[in-house]
């Protein structure tokens, strides 16, 4: 499996005085999905936790919606010319039966770290229809509570203390429980990893749970987050005007600027156990 983290000389200055010291950066490889030997896309992300990405992307996109649609996720070919696995191409086997993926759905390059939608090849094929309701989804949070976990998220963060280059995503109960955390490069893929982890392990939809991310809410992360079944969304930092159209669209609660002891709701606010605004 690739390296999550690699070691770099770099020059520090600091207070007019230069040296020379070796640095720890996050990794960031590319790694081809194919679905049933067909490729599907290339992504750039963090290695770990690949087949868990495979997956938590295909559920994002519509093609499976539990864990008996996928027969398994394998490495397969990616050599290099020393014949050593670069384990950077993951195949994801559908169960017999399951319609492939839509060709809408095909990239027409390769997907940044930092966009999780780039290069669809059909807008219309953005809105994914998700197999699940969020809007009567039960949940209710305690805003006391809900202050608290991006604190406990950058706890979590093993990766993160060393590069101090990679976001996080950390599904967490309504209680403030943290059920399970990835690391990486982009943002939508550490979603996308959560979300393939529940999928694997038979917990679609994700009721009654609350998405943390580190960074702002973009669209993508909101239709991931409904598609998983997710009907809370925290951000500490901005979300985007789509993201906010897409979640009070779907019955999402969206959280943005969770800060200290301070939060805007763009959506979805009666699941916060708040007194009535002032």
């Amino acid at each position: 499996m690739g390296r999550v983290t690699a070691r770099r000389s770099v020059v520090r200055i600091r207070d007019g005085e230069v040296s020379r010291r070796p640095d720890t950066l996050a990794a960031e490889e590319p790694m081809e999905i194919r679905v049933d030997g067909r490729p599907l896309t290339v992504t750039m992300r963090t290695p770990g936790d690949d087949f868990d990405l495979a997956v938590g992307f295909l559920v994002s996109e519509g093609v499976v919606h539990a864990t008996e649609d996928v027969v398994t996720a394998r490495y397969c070919a990616g050599a290099t010319e020393e014949g050593l696995n670069t384990y950077n191409v993951v195949d994801v086997q559908l169960a017999p039966g399951m319609p492939a993926p839509d060709a809408s759905l095909e990239r027409n390059f390769y997907t940044t770290s930092s966009c999780g939608v780039c290069g669809k090849s059909s807008l219309d094929a953005v809105r994914t229809a998700s197999a699940w309701s969020v809007a009567d989804d039960p949940l209710r949070v305690d805003p006391a509570v809900l202050v608290a976990l991006p604190d406990r998220l950058r706890a979590a963060q093993e990766v993160f203390d060393r590069t101090g280059g990679l976001h996080a995503a950390g599904l967490f109960s309504s209680a403030g429980e943290l059920l399970v955390l990835r690391e990486d490069v982009g943002r939508h893929n550490a979603v996308d990893k959560v979300v393939g982890h529940a999928a694997r392990e038979g917990l679609l939809p994700l009721r009654d749970t609350v998405l943390v991310v580190s960074g702002r809410a973009s669209f993508e992360l909101v239709q991931k987050a409904v598609m998983a079944g997710i009907p809370m969304l925290a951000a500490v930092s901005a979300p985007s005007s789509l993201a906010a159209e897409l979640a009070e669209e779907s019955g999402l609660t969206l959280v943005g600027f969770l800060r200290g002891t301070t939060m805007n709701v763009y959506a979805g606010a009666e699941r916060l156990e708040a007194p009535a605004c002032r």
